[in-house]
C-alpha cells in the first residue's frame, strides 16, 4: 500500500516534474486535435456519401481528443521493472507510464499518456505487493480542480515499506458529487477491472449491493470492449439498457467523458415501442403477463391460421400443366409447421419449397430447369393463391390485440398454459375494435414485441449492458435477449432490490430467459460509496427481503453518516426542511427521498420555503442541489447525503410488505456521506432498536 512522506515533501521538484508532464500532455492533445481538425477530405472520397461518413467520423474523433479542464488527463503511473534478462510486461522494459482516460502521443509517436485500457495500464489495477506484475512503483496523483497538487508512492517491491491506506485513492472514493454520474478510471478495485476487462464474446451478470460500483463497471467494461474489439463492434452496436429516462440522464456523460459517443441508451420500454402506450394493468395482470408461459401462447397465435392445404396446386407454363398433389403440399406445410424457424421465414420458404417439388417433375420429364424458373413457378399466381391460403400472412399488434380481446381465441392459445382465472385477469375489460382504439399497456408492449419476433427476426447487438436487471419480467428478459442472440451481454443488479411484482428470484432463471444459461455470475460484496454505517443499517432488511443474499461490507466509515430521528406528525414537514437545510450546509448533492404520496406534500412546503428543488435526473447546480426523489423513481441514483422521509409510508405505498421493504432497502442505500431518517409512525420491524 503506498507510503504518504512524499505529499509532505519540503522539495517541490518531483511534484513540479509531474506538472510540465501534465502541462506538455496537454500540450499534445490540443496538437493532436489540431492535426484531425486540419485534415482535407475533399480529394479522398469518391462520392458524397463517402464524404460524409468521413466526415461525421472525423468529427466524432475532434470530440474524443477534448481536454475536460476539470477532468485529470493522466491519474497515475507505472515504473517497471529493469533487469537485465528478466521477464517483463510485453513492451514495459524498464519504462514509466502514465495512465489516463486516453491516449497522448508527442509529435514522434511516443505515448505521453496510455489509454486505461491498454494492456500495459492492467496492472495500475492488478498489481500488489503479493503479485506486483513486474511494476517497480505505482503512483497515484492527487487534482484540485484540474491541477496536479500531490501524489502518493507505493514501492511493490519493497518489503520494508509500511503498508498504509492510500488518502488519495480514499478521497477520490468519497469525493462529494455534484450533477450526473462520473466515471472511476482511478479508482477501479482488482475485483471490478477483472469484470472490466472480461472477454467480448461471454456474458457477465454481476449481483452487486449497494455501493458496490456496477453500474460504474457496466459502463466501463461497455467503454474497454470498444477499445479492445472496436472493429468488430463498430458493425454490430452495442447498447446500454436502464430502468428509466431519469437514470439514463443520470449515467449519460461517463463513456463520452471516456471518449465513447456512439453507445446508444435506451429503456427496455423504448425498445419495445411498436405500439402507443396510455393504458396500465393490476399488478396480477402485469405479472402474468409477463410470465414465460405467454411466449408460449403467443406461438400458438401467431400460427393459429396454418391449415393443411385440401386441394393441388397446378402451374400452367406454357402448353404444360404441373401438379403438385394436396398430399405433398401437406408433407411441405407439415415439414416448415415442426421446424424451429421464424413465421415469415417460413412463409418465404413455402412458395420456394412448391416450385422445387414442380421443378423435380419438370426435370423427371426431361427438361432443365434453373433457378430463374424456379423463382418464375414460386412466383406463379396458383402458388401464391396456395401459400395464402396455407399459411396467411400475420400482423402481430393485430394478433396481440385479438389475443387480448377475444375469449375464445385466447382460450385456444392458452390451453395447457393459463387456468380460467388467469386468462380473465389477461383478457382487457373493454376489447378494443381496432389498433386505433387500443389501450395498450407496458406489459402488453412487450408481448407485440414477443410477436414481432415470432415473425421476423430481431436484429442482434454485439453487446448489451443491462442495469437493474432484478426488477424485469421474464417476457422483457426475452425482449432485451433477442438483441444479443448472436452478441453478449453484461447484466448488472442486485436481488435485494427487487421492487416489481415479478422480481427476478435468482440470476440462473433470469439467465435462463435471456437465453444466457451460460452465463458467469460474479458477486460484488465490497462497498466504496455507501458508509459502513449505513449500509449495515440497511443491511438489517436483508433477512426478510432476500436471506440468501450476504451483507455487503464498506470500506469507508464516516462520523455522523446515520441519523434516526422520531418526530411528532404535525412536526413532520418541518423536521424535513430542517435536515435538508442542515444537508445543504455541506458539500455535494442532496436527495430527499419520499413516499410517491408524500410528494405533493413535501413539494408544497419546500416551494412554501423558498428551497430550490430538482427532479430526478435534472442536473445539480451550485443553485440548485437539492432532488425531491419520489420512492419509485430513486432506484440506481446516488447522493452525498439522503434525507428519507416517513419509512413506513414507503413500504406502506407497494401491495405488499416484502415488496416495500425491499423498495425501503433501495431507499435508505443511496446516501454516500450521511443519511438522516425522519419517521414518525414505528419502523418496520428489523429496522427497530
Amino acid at each position: 500500500m503506498p507510503s504518504h512522506a512524499q505529499i509532505q515533501d519540503p522539495t517541490p521538484e518531483p511534484l513540479r516534474r509531474e506538472q510540465d508532464h501534465l502541462s506538455a500532455s496537454r500540450a499534445a492533445l490540443r496538437a493532436m486535435r489540431h492535426d484531425v481538425e486540419a485534415l482535407d477530405i475533399s480529394d479522398v472520397t469518391g462520392n458524397w456519401v463517402n464524404a460524409q461518413i468521413l466526415s461525421r467520423q472525423i468529427d466524432d474523433r475532434i470530440k474524443a481528443l477534448a481536454d475536460l479542464a476539470d477532468t485529470p488527463l493522466f491519474f497515475g503511473r507505472l515504473d517497471y521493472l529493469k533487469a537485465p534478462g528478466a521477464e517483463v510486461a510485453e513492451g514495459a522494459d524498464g519504462e514509466n507510464f502514465y495512465i489516463g482516460r486516453r491516449h497522448v502521443h508527442d509529435a514522434e509517436g511516443d505515448p505521453m499518456v496510455v489509454d486505461w485500457r491498454a494492456p500495459v495500464s492492467q496492472p495500475f489495477y492488478r498489481a500488489s505487493r503479493a503479485e506486483p506484475m513486474d511494476v517497480r512503483l505505482r503512483r497515484r496523483f492527487g487534482y484540485t480542480g484540474g491541477d496536479l497538487t500531490a501524489y502518493e508512492d507505493e514501492h511493490l517491491t519493497d518489503a520494508t515499506e509500511t503498508a498504509t491506506t492510500s488518502r488519495l485513492l480514499q478521497a477520490e472514493i468519497e469525493r462529494p458529487r455534484v450533477g450526473p454520474m462520473r466515471d472511476i478510471v482511478a479508482t477501479i478495485q482488482p475485483e471490478q477491472d477483472e469484470i472490466v476487462r472480461a472477454g467480448v464474446t461471454g456474458t457477465v451478470c454481476v449481483q452487486g449491493a449497494p455501493g458496490t460500483g456496477k453500474t460504474a463497471v457496466g459502463l466501463h467494461r461497455v467503454a474497454y470492449l470498444l477499445y479492445a474489439h472496436r472493429d468488430r463492434l463498430a458493425r454490430t452496436g452495442t447498447l446500454v439498457i436502464g430502468p428509466n429516462a431519469s437514470f439514463l440522464q443520470y449515467i449519460e456523460q461517463v463513456l463520452p467523458a471516456l471518449g465513447e459517443l456512439q453507445v446508444k441508451q435506451a429503456t427496455v420500454d423504448d425498445l419495445v415501442s411498436h405500439v402507443p402506450v396510455r393504458g396500465t394493468d393490476s399488478a396480477l395482470t402485469a405479472r402474468i403477463k409477463g410470465d414465460a408461459r405467454m411466449a408460449q401462447v403467443l406461438r400458438r397465435a401467431v400460427r393459429s391460421g396454418i391449415r393443411m392445404p385440401t386441394e393441388p396446386v397446378v402451374v400452367v407454363r406454357g402448353s404444360r400443366r404441373w401438379r403438385v398433389p394436396a398430399y405433398e403440399l401437406e408433407e411441405i406445410v407439415r415439414e416448415l409447421a415442426e421446424r424451429d424457424i421464424r413465421y415469415g421465414a417460413a412463409r418465404e420458404a413455402l412458395p420456394q419449397r412448391i416450385a422445387h417439388a414442380v421443378l423435380v417433375q419438370m426435370e423427371r420429364s426431361g427438361e432443365a430447369p434453373d433457378d430463374r424458373v424456379q423463382d418464375a413457378v414460386a412466383r406463379n399466381a396458383a402458388v401464391k393463391a396456395a401459400v395464402k391460403e396455407c399459411w396467411p400472412q400475420v400482423d402481430p399488434a393485430k394478433t396481440v390485440l385479438r389475443l387480448l380481446s377475444e375469449p375464445e381465441f385466447l382460450a385456444e392459445c392458452a390451453r395447457g398454459l393459463l387456468d380460467d382465472d388467469e386468462q380473465k385477469a389477461v383478457l382487457w375489460e373493454k376489447p378494443a375494435r381496432g389498433l386505433g382504439s387500443a389501450r395498450w399497456s407496458a406489459a402488453d408492449a412487450v408481448l407485440v414485441d414477443e410477436a414481432y419476433d415470432l415473425v421476423q427476426r430481431t436484429s442482434s447487438l454485439g453487446h448489451v449492458v443491462l442495469d437493474e436487471a432484478q426488477d424485469l419480467s421474464p417476457m422483457q428478459y426475452r425482449a432485451v435477449g433477442r438483441r444479443c442472440t448472436t452478441g453478449s451481454a453484461t447484466i448488472l443488479g442486485d436481488l435485494a432490490q427487487g421492487t416489481t411484482p415479478w422480481a427476478t428470484a435468482s440470476w440462473d432463471e433470469a439467465l435462463r430467459h435471456l437465453g444466457k444459461a451460460e452465463a458467469r455470475i460474479e458477486e460484488l460484496t465490497r462497498g466504496f460509496r455507501v458508509p459502513r454505517e449505513v449500509i449495515a443499517y440497511a443491511s438489517r432488511l436483508l433477512p426478510s427481503i432476500a436471506p440468501g443474499l450476504a451483507p455487503a461490507t464498506s470500506v469507508r466509515e464516516s462520523a455522523g453518516a446515520l441519523e434516526i430521528r422520531h418526530v411528532p406528525t404535525a412536526e413532520l414537514d418541518a423536521a424535513v426542511l430542517g435536515a435538508c437545510a442542515q444537508a445543504l450546509g455541506h458539500e455535494g448533492s442532496i436527495g430527499l427521498i419520499a413516499a410517491d404520496a408524500r410528494l405533493d406534500a413535501l413539494a408544497a412546503a419546500l416551494d412554501a420555503a423558498g428551497v430550490p428543488y430538482l427532479a430526478p435526473g435534472q442536473e445539480t447546480s451550485a443553485q440548485a442541489r437539492l432532488t425531491l426523489v419520489p420512492a419509485s423513481l430513486a432506484k440506481g441514483l446516488e447522493y452525498d447525503y439522503v434525507v428519507l422521509d416517513e419509512p413506513g409510508a414507503i413500504v406502506d405505498g407497494e401491495p405488499d410488505e416484502r415488496t416495500g421493504l425491499r423498495r425501503l432497502y433501495v431507499c435508505l442505500t443511496r446516501a454516500v456521506s450521511g443519511l438522516a431518517v425522519l419517521h414518525t409512525t414505528a419502523l418496520p420491524e428489523p429496522l427497530r432498536g
